[in-house]
């Protein structure tokens, strides 16, 4: 259970940094290194997702 969780946690944080990632480079940033960290924070919110739906490996 704690295995679970603790899994689900760390892609929660994940997507949570790349949405403050994102909308620093959307919001502050202008020009090609706006573009660069929107991007950058856009990556880390589908890397996010997909680490949610990854299946757990039990050891």
């Amino acid at each position: 259970m704690a295995e679970a969780l603790r899994g689900s946690l760390t892609s929660w944080a994940v997507i949570g940094i790349g949405v403050i990632v994102a909308a620093v480079g959307w919001l502050f940033i202008t020009g090609l290194w706006g573009a660069g960290v929107t991007g950058f924070g856009l990556a880390w919110i589908v890397l996010g997702i997909i680490d949610l739906f990854r299946p757990t490996v039990k050891t």
